[in-house]
């Protein structure tokens, strides 16, 4: 479970996010706001990417203030634009970097690579240069940049956002079958309409909780 207790978080003088109190165990979680509500950060801080100015986040009992690397470990993050994940210049070589900065064995690799690049499609362009790569495509790269890790948490920035209906499809149905906990901050209220719990921020709080049929309509009336 991620839980957060009276965080509020600031960048300079500007508060962002106003003592907030969650408690995160659904499997499916939606994070919707406009734009300036605090969403992004909000999951910046599930991970420790970033942390709260004051208050706690907790992943399964552990600070992300003092326990950032094992935070880390346990909580995946998937980027909107995959140009900001992608580093290394094949698509093997990418898959491969995490597991090397864990320090695994080199079969070890070998076995979750091969196992990523065929579970998402992508091993026929295993030696190919990433960036030569489709939207669609290096985003699937960006998320089995991540998987690859197996994290028990995997954190989504606008997953859809930059992707054609092809493989906005793809993506959405890549995130159901995960076995992981998933969080995704989103605008595309069609992905979210089967997940356990939706968020609504507005001005760094919370204006709505609960099961997606009750809180989309709340958002879009405050759209509205």
């Amino acid at each position: 479970m991620i839980e957060l207790r009276s965080v509020t978080h600031t960048y300079g003088d500007r508060p962002v996010l106003h003592d907030l109190s969650l408690r995160l165990a659904e499997r499916r979680i939606a994070i919707l706001g406009g734009n300036g509500s605090g969403k992004s950060t909000l999951a910046r801080l599930l991970n420790g990417l970033i942390v709260p100015t004051t208050g706690t986040v907790a992943v399964d009992g552990l600070d992300t203030r003092s326990d950032g690397r094992a935070v880390r470990q346990r909580v995946g993050f998937v980027f909107q634009n995959p140009d900001t994940q992608i580093v290394y210049p094949t698509v093997e070589e990418d898959l491969a970097f995490g597991l090397k900065a864990r320090k695994l064995p080199k079969d070890e690799i070998a076995r979750r690579v091969a196992g990523a690049l065929e579970r998402y499609g992508l091993d026929r362009y295993r030696h190919q240069p990433a960036h030569q790569m489709s939207g669609g495509e290096k985003q699937l790269l960006a998320i089995a940049g991540v998987l690859v890790l197996e994290p028990a948490y995997v954190i989504f920035d606008e997953p859809t956002t930059l992707l054609d209906l092809r493989n906005r499809r793809k993506v959405i149905e890549l995130l159901r079958g995960l076995p992981q906990t998933v969080i995704v901050v989103t605008h595309d209220l069609d992905m979210i309409k089967d997940f356990d719990r939706a968020l609504v921020l507005e001005d760094g709080r919370v204006v709505a909780d609960g099961p997606p049929a009750e809180t989309v309509p709340a958002y879009i009336e405050r759209l509205g």
